[in-house]
């Protein structure tokens, strides 16, 4: 069913982040850096995939994302919900749905038998295809769903996710010049925010992240 609310943006911005916190999908460690799937080192790591094993939560996520979805590029704006191997394919069906359309999904590259497909599910020349991902860091991983969706004779103009990291400022223009826009619930400022709202995390903790999301370029040089 289409929710019928549509909290204002920076509502929608804390109460995700809140959730996040609440299952512990966030990771905070500037001690013991993670690493990235770039390979480079973040005292940062967002799970999200965790949001599927908590109805509740997933719920209202997945409201959440669909009526920013709708909100920003129309109410009739698309014509199928895609989700991109493996992450965003449990979003994408939630939301799919919800605006009571199909479902497909992009596979990461041919399975390599059979059809040798990378989009699984009806898509046809035409359609007007939202692609759904749990998150994105630079956008870049993003283009290569968009162009395997593009190659159907389908259009692919936005991206929905739950999380986008909001820290690297190449990320909207990657995907601008692309010709994709992107549509998220909260960033990483908004999961800090909210983690000294409720000293979730030590203050050194919380500071030392701060200093990576204000230059995480040099704060992973410097860690290489």
């Amino acid at each position: 069913m289409i929710p019928s609310s549509y909290p204002p943006k920076d509502e929608i911005a804390r109460l995700t982040a809140r959730m996040l916190l609440e299952i512990e999908a966030v990771h905070f460690n500037a001690d013991e850096p993670f690493t990235l799937a770039s390979g480079l080192p973040s005292p940062t790591y967002i799970d999200c995939r965790k949001l599927i094993s908590f109805p509740r939560i997933r719920a209202t996520l997945m409201d959440f994302l669909t009526v920013t979805v709708m909100r920003d590029a129309g109410f009739e704006a698309f014509d199928n919900i895609a989700g991109g191997e493996t992450a965003g394919i449990p979003f994408a069906a939630l939301v799919a749905e919800r605006m009571a359309l199909p479902m497909t999904y992009v596979r990461k590259k041919p399975k390599g038998y059979g059809r040798n497909a990378r989009i699984e599910g009806a898509m046809s020349e035409g359609q007007r295809v939202l692609l759904v991902e749990d998150l994105t860091t630079d956008g870049g991983s993003k283009l290569s769903f968009v162009d395997a969706i593009r190659e159907t004779g389908a259009t692919c103009a936005h991206t929905g996710v739950i999380f986008y990291y909001g820290i690297f400022p190449e990320t909207v223009k990657t995907l601008g010049d692309h010709g994709v826009n992107l549509h998220y619930l909260c960033t990483w400022w908004d999961v800090l925010a909210e983690a000294r709202e409720q000293g979730a995390f030590s203050k050194a903790t919380l500071d030392g992240v701060e200093r990576f999301l204000n230059d995480p370029r040099a704060w992973q040089e410097a860690r290489k």
